[in-house]
């Protein structure tokens, strides 16, 4: 399958945790995977919505 995107994000939600998984790289290569879990309260949302704008920009 050709890839399409250079990254892309896939959330797990359940009560008490998100699991947050993140596939990014050149189109041409395989992706990088980095997986983060977080809790569900307002200070793990936030930390979860930082670490996913940490992948907004193309990686170094």
């Amino acid at each position: 399958m050709e890839a399409m995107i250079e990254r892309c994000a896939g959330l797990d939600v359940h009560q008490e945790t998100v699991v947050a998984c993140v596939l990014f790289g050149p189109l041409d290569k395989k992706p990088k995977t980095s997986i983060e879990t977080f809790s569900t309260t307002t200070t793990g949302l936030l930390a979860l919505s930082d670490w996913l704008t940490t992948f907004r920009y193309p990686m170094l």
